[in-house]
């Protein structure tokens, strides 16, 4: 059997602000949370996805502190150029927009990149091979 990936887990300072970022951003909704020793576990996925790829966020980390040329981010497709600018738009107006919507050779395409609470960043883009609009 060959392993699979079928989720990401991240210590994170305020779980709330990132709940809220991941469903306001990313669609993504809570589907299984939990409190064991004083310490909160939230899984997140995207819909449809639930059994194919989480998030799960777990109380009690220290913010993140990524360095402004350290491109270490978490990739999400969006179904077109416009809705790389919507997030833009919406990013920029909360003061979370670090990468302005570019465009680059294939297969990067078109995309922005936004932080989110806890200092990680995660990049929309549209035209990538894993995502709408992939040639």
């Amino acid at each position: 059997m060959n392993p699979r990936i079928t989720h990401i887990a991240l210590h994170i300072q305020n779980l709330d602000d990132c709940i809220h970022f991941y469903q306001n951003f990313c669609q993504m909704h809570v589907i299984h949370q939990r409190e064991q020793a004083g310490r909160h576990t939230v899984w997140l996925a995207e819909e449809g996805r639930e059994k194919d790829f989480i998030f799960v966020l777990l109380s009690g980390g220290q913010k993140h502190e990524q360095p402004h040329d350290d491109y270490s981010h978490f990739g999400f497709a969006v179904e077109s150029r416009a809705a790389v600018d919507q997030i833009a738009i919406k990013a920029r107006q909360l003061g979370c927009l670090f990468w302005e919507p570019m465009e680059e050779p294939y297969p990067v395409g078109y995309y922005c990149g936004v932080r989110d609470p806890d200092g990680n960043f995660v990049e929309f883009s549209f035209g990538q091979p894993l995502g709408p609009g992939a040639e």
